[in-house]
């Protein structure tokens, strides 16, 4: 353990007390402990220089180092990222009572990008300090702005919450460099936890090559992948601590920017994750409402998805102005930090509820639609499916409707109605609506129940299954918990397995295609290649003319209120007037057609 800087006529028992300067530890989240500041200004005392040392967040001294009371010489410290802080803070005493930082302690916070630079001194018998710190924002020249505190006691430096402050800084110094970078892609590196009792099924391999597939999707390039065996989640990391130091290290190599977790963890986890990766860290759940927000189109969509961050980000709301509001120190800087950080959630408290007051306006205005559409009598049919099954294709196979369909996870989240024939006498509304995923997070399904109410309001459910995609049993049945959820698991439902031509392509053949539908009821189609089409619109019609008959009936015109209400309860295939009466031939249930048979028409 070397004490690096100027050691001359230093004589070997006070060297010999430098070096146990790397004996300290130090709480990640503190600047220093106070037995460590009292020994290094004891040793400040005996040699009438500066001394340095430089903390990892881990709380070890990596180096040691000793100057005069103008500089203390810098040794050379590994830089963890050529965007983000270093991962070390430097601490040094000032031999005068002046604990303020000087031009090359500033130079030197901004060239190594320093967590925070720390200068402690004595004055009247306490140990006093300040600190400087980046606030990641730059100047017109690309300089780095620095704030910082004046002399405050030691008690009140190391009240600072450094956690937050460095993952705050860190994060603005990557949103920087992708203002200076916008045509290049985030470089994501993805992890998974396969837990020793596999959840829901499904292999981490799979889950990740799914996550690798909603990260391509909200525009980031997966430059690797890591994968873990744990019993359970780490309270602190989610992920093992060895683990993350392996992240940490797989960063450097590979440029990454940004850290996926393939479940959702908690705030506290991804603080931790960030602070000890150097990377932005977002989890399942905030990269699909990433994705929700691109892809929202309508108003509705908008506010459902906007709803869903709030809710989720609110618990997330860390404490930047607690933070900051410390840094001032004494009378009249503590408050006003808090006051923000409860002024910010009380304003996300108050868009939230006005965003359910709309949605809620929203809900009813669908609702009236629902209404107005059953007074047509027509039948309704709803699409549901995994997201990228081809529930938009279908749509657009079965009704021209045009409706955005790429090979992308959930490349639509607004539900859209068509009309579709069936057959010559026969026409149902079929909605689409957003894919579901496993993992759907709780907060998306809250948001977008405006939405999912067409699903449960409709006649039937059409199941549209990928059936190219191995995992298409673990797809179904995340569709089904998610209908079990919005209480649409009963309603009548036939399967769709689409994307057989890509089943063929694979090496499938038409005896697995049929042994998907197994004791389900369904059909094989490719709604890309048309195959298949005929005998799904069939499908339909057999299910929607079960129960059904078609009357003629002869309506005398003082009968006006019943031809009303037969407007409201049948489907009208054709309206005549004759002398005796209004001639209609309706198609309705046979529960609802007893108060019409004494003026049906007799073949």
């Amino acid at each position: 353990m070397q004490v690096n800087g100027n050691l001359a006529n230093i004589k070997a028992g006070v060297i010999s007390q430098l070096e146990s300067l790397y004996d300290i530890e130090a709480p990640s989240g503190q600047i220093i402990t106070r037995e460590a500041a009292e020994k290094m200004l004891e040793l400040t005392d005996v040699l009438g220089r500066e001394v340095a040392v430089y903390i990892n967040r881990k709380g070890n001294v990596i180096k040691v180092s000793v100057g005069d009371d103008a500089t203390v010489e810098l040794p050379e410290v590994k830089q963890r990222s050529n965007i983000r802080l270093s991962g070390v803070r430097c601490i040094h005493t000032h031999p005068s009572s002046d604990t303020r930082l000087s031009g090359p302690d500033i130079s030197s916070l901004k060239s190594l990008r320093f967590d925070c630079m720390v200068a402690i001194g004595r004055k009247n018998g306490k140990i006093y300090g300040s600190m400087g710190f980046l606030t990641g924002e730059q100047t017109e020249d690309g300089d780095y702005i620095v704030r910082g505190t004046k002399e405050i006691p030691l008690k009140e430096l190391n009240a600072i919450d450094l956690v937050q402050l460095v993952v705050m800084v860190n994060n603005e110094l990557g949103k920087n460099q992708l203002k200076d970078t916008q045509d290049r892609p985030e470089k994501a590196i993805l992890a998974g936890v396969a837990f020793s009792s596999t959840r829901d099924g499904w292999q981490v391999e799979d889950s990740l090559a799914e996550l690798k597939g909603l990260a391509e999707t909200a525009g980031a390039q997966v430059v690797a992948q890591v994968i873990q065996n744990k019993d359970k989640p780490d309270n602190a990391y989610f992920l093992g601590k060895g683990k993350v130091e392996e992240i940490a290290m797989l960063a450097q190599n590979v440029e990454a920017d940004l850290l996926i977790v393939d479940d959702e963890i908690s705030p506290s986890q991804q603080r931790n994750l960030e602070l000890n990766t150097g990377l932005r860290v977002v989890d399942r759940t905030a990269l699909i409402l990433d994705i929700f927000a691109q892809r929202a189109r309508s108003s509705a969509g908008k506010l459902q998805v906007e709803l869903a961050q709030l809710k989720y980000n609110l618990p997330r709301l860390g404490g930047q102005g607690l933070v900051l509001s410390r840094l001032g120190g004494g009378i009249g800087t503590r408050g006003p930090g808090e006051t923000k950080l409860e002024m910010d959630r009380r304003r996300i408290h108050g868009r939230i509820h006005e965003l359910e007051e709309k949605i809620r306006k929203l809900k009813e205005q669908r609702s009236l639609h629902r209404k107005q559409r059953k007074h047509s009598a027509l039948a309704s049919a709803a699409l549901v499916g995994y997201t990228n099954a081809g529930k938009s294709t279908i749509l657009n196979a079965l009704s021209d409707a045009e409706v955005l369909a790429e090979d992308k996870l959930f490349a639509t989240l607004d539900p859209t109605t068509r009309l579709v024939n069936l057959d010559d006498k026969q026409q149902i509304l079929l909605t689409d609506t957003v894919g579901f995923i496993q993992k759907l997070p709780h907060t998306l399904v809250s948001a977008f129940q405006a939405t999912l109410e067409e699903t449960t309001e409709a006649d039937l459910l059409v199941h549209v299954v990928d059936a190219s995609n191995p995992n298409y049993e673990l797809q179904i049945k995340a569709v089904m918990q998610v209908l079990e959820e919005i209480g649409a698991k009963e309603k009548p439902a036939i399967f769709v397995f689409n994307k057989a031509d890509r089943l063929m392509e694979d090496g499938g053949s038409d005896f697995d295609a049929m042994r998907m539908l197994q004791d389900r009821d369904g059909v094989v189609i490719s709604a890309q290649s048309q195959i298949g089409l005929g005998e799904l619109r069939e499908k339909l019609a057999s299910f929607f003319n079960r129960g059904k008959v078609v009357l003629k009936l002869c309506i005398p015109y003082t009968e006006g209120s019943l031809v009303t209400r037969l407007h409201n309860e049948a489907h009208i295939l054709n309206t005549d007037y004759g002398e005796n009466g209004t001639l209609v031939e309706a198609e309705l249930p046979v529960t609802e057609a007893e108060p019409y048979l004494p003026y049906e028409i007799k073949e």
